[in-house]
């Protein structure tokens, strides 16, 4: 799996060994529509907490699928595309290390598998995860920040928000990413999975 976060923008690229069909996200759980008259900005609807200062992030905890995972660095390769850490280990994260530290203002980007040769990999069950979830992690310096889901979404991978996921932000979010969408041997998934979530709470060590 990779994101590619330069030229065209935020899409998955072809890749992925399915062993079993990971869970979709519900509709429910998707961004409330435009014609509803709400945005699809967290910043209008969760109230903004206070941040932290820089550290690391080295672990993620996702209590409500079962996600306790080591977290390592991840940057783009030549192409401009952003690799999932490797395969090697199922239960591992990446965290893309140009984006925010997690609880500092901005977008912090982690991605992982959805699944390896293996079975599923750390980032499975993100499609089932829900608005109101927690998301903690753990970072170089002991401290937690915590974030609460605001939306889960799936996208063609050409499709996905760049501007949304890797962009500007004016509060600390958290944006997390893995394969999803259809999926066919010898393309791998053609979409990705989009957890997004906004800070709000600091856990001291």
């Amino acid at each position: 799996m990779a994101v590619a976060v330069v030229g065209s923008g935020a899409g998955l690229i072809r890749a992925g060994t399915r062993t079993s069909a990971p869970p979709r996200p519900a509709a429910a759980d998707a961004w409330p529509s435009a014609s509803a008259g709400t945005s699809r900005e967290p910043a209008a609807t969760a109230p903004a907490a206070v941040g932290m200062g820089f550290s690391k992030p080295v672990r993620i905890r996702i209590p409500s699928i079962g996600v306790d995972a080591p977290v390592t660095e991840v940057e783009v390769d030549a192409a401009g595309n952003l690799p999932a850490p490797s395969a090697d280990d199922r239960n591992l994260a990446g965290w893309y290390r140009q984006s925010a530290a997690p609880g500092t203002v901005g977008n912090a980007v982690i991605d992982g598998h959805v699944d390896t040769a293996g079975g599923p990999a750390v980032f499975y069950g993100l499609g089932v995860l829900h608005r109101g979830d927690t998301v903690a992690i753990v970072r170089a310096d002991r401290s937690t920040a915590e974030f609460t889901v605001d939306a889960v979404e799936v996208y063609p991978k050409d499709a996905v928000p760049g501007d949304q996921v890797y962009g500007d932000a004016d509060r600390p979010q958290l944006r997390l990413i893995t394969c999803g969408g259809t999926y066919t041997k010898g393309t791998g998934y053609q979409g990705s999975v989009v957890v997004y979530a906004h800070f709000s709470r600091a856990v001291p060590a």
